[in-house]
């Protein structure tokens, strides 16, 4: 079903318009996928997808990593289109590269025209995996594919703008040697891992370390390290970020990077914390995550550097350390805390209570981000429910994750 000549030939069908989605898109072209589409839907479409047949994407920015992968150049797209339909038809690679916010309306329109042997990689996966295969059950889809996902994107990337207008230039901060990667089931991880050989964007990592197995999809929800970086990062260092460029960095408030300005030894410790309430759930409920030892967090570039430049990465606290552009978060309503709190805390919050966890520093997180918002994200979050596990029981959760075997259950009889 996955042959070797059908995926090095296959069109590639990007679905998301934002900067990652783009960022895959151009490095799939530049990389040497033949036919490379991109999808985005309306409102966005409109703005996300605006004069693309015209200007193409042009990938710089630094590109750091361990092993001086740079590519860069302009990229033009075979198809653009608001019809993911049309984008994905004979696709047998098919990339969904979109906020978990989106994850649903794109999920409603791919489910209907999949074909069997498509392998559809969610970058980040973000329990998307999860979301797509209960969406299908519902549905009653059958198509004979391979659902997976990855612990990041395959690199740092942000849309450059000039005088608040987007550009049509991606500035990539660094790019990744290794990324965690998981199917679901568990059983067709090895065939998808195989999968991103064939894959333009992934050869930064490709030719560096390589990709690593997860145990499980539910691994890759717990080693995505937005998180645990971002949350402790952008909640204790609000008062840096939002006088940025007000009282102190100059006059412009985008020079701002939380790895720069708000890291620091105590935050640090709250990261480790966090990261240890995770270690506990996955070892509770049976699955791995990614290991890090301390040290890596004691560091400017946290747990994020080893991913493009090996375990060895570490920025003590007493150097600067410039990445060359604003990371941000320049907002608190930023997706740091808009979407890492009602996805991945929350999700961590509920496997908590559901396994006899306990998660007080994730749920600080949660609490401090629902007042510093304005949201109630411990109502508001996505629940176990929403990702069809919330009736399994230990063993029958390992057992889909693993196998495949979906037992099902109403609600709430053995949550």
């Amino acid at each position: 079903m996955f042959e070797e000549e059908v995926l090095k030939n296959s069109p590639v069908a990007v679905l998301g318009g934002g900067a990652v989605g783009k960022t895959v898109a151009a490095d799939c072209v530049l990389g040497g996928n033949r036919d490379v589409r991109i999808c985005d839907l309306e409102p966005f479409a409109s703005s996300t997808l605006k004069d693309l047949e015209k200007t193409g994407i042009t990938l710089g920015g630094i590109q750091k990593n361990k092993y001086g992968f740079k590519r860069s150049g302009k990229a033009h797209f075979n198809l653009i289109t608001t019809d993911v339909a049309e984008c994905v038809k004979d696709a047998k690679l098919v990339i969904v590269a979109v906020p978990s916010v989106a994850h649903d309306a794109f999920f409603e329109k791919l489910i209907p025209v999949l074909e069997d042997g498509m392998i559809v990689h969610i970058i980040p996966d973000n329990f998307g995996s999860l979301k797509l295969r209960k969406r299908m059950r519902e549905l009653g889809c059958q198509k004979k594919i391979i659902v997976g996902g990855w612990s990041s994107a395959p690199y740092g990337t942000r849309v450059e703008t000039e005088g608040g207008v987007p550009t049509s230039e991606m500035w990539l901060v660094y790019r990744a040697l290794t990324l965690r990667g998981a199917a679901l089931p568990a059983t067709d991880s090895d065939l998808f891992l195989e999968s991103s050989k064939y894959l333009g964007c992934f050869d930064s990592i490709t030719e560096g370390d390589g990709p690593t197995k997860g145990n499980t999809v539910l691994d890759i929800g717990f080693s995505n390290v937005n998180p645990v970086l971002h949350c402790p990062g952008t909640i204790l260092g609000v008062g840096v970020m939002e006088n940025w460029g007000v009282i102190y960095g100059g006059n412009d408030k985008y020079t701002y990077s939380i790895y720069s300005h708000a890291y620091c030894p105590s935050i640090s410790e709250v990261q480790y914390a966090f990261y240890l309430e995770e270690v506990a759930l996955a070892e509770t409920i049976g699955v791995d995550l990614q290991r890090f030892p301390k040290k890596n967090f004691l560091s400017r570039t946290s747990i994020l550097g080893p991913e493009y430049m090996g375990d060895d990465c570490i920025v003590p606290f007493d150097e600067q350390w410039a990445t060359g552009y604003g990371t941000g978060p320049f907002t608190i309503k930023n997706r740091y805390i808009t979407e890492d709190i009602p996805v991945g805390c929350h999700i961590y919050h509920e496997l908590g209570e559901k396994f006899g966890v306990k998660t007080p520093v994730i749920d600080s997180m949660i609490t401090l981000a629902s007042v510093m918002v304005g949201q109630d994200f411990m109502k508001e979050g996505l629940t176990l429910k929403d990702i069809g596990i919330g009736h399994l029981d230990r063993e029958e959760l390992l057992d889909y994750l693993n196998n495949g075997n979906y037992v099902e259950k109403e609600y709430g009889t053995n949550e």
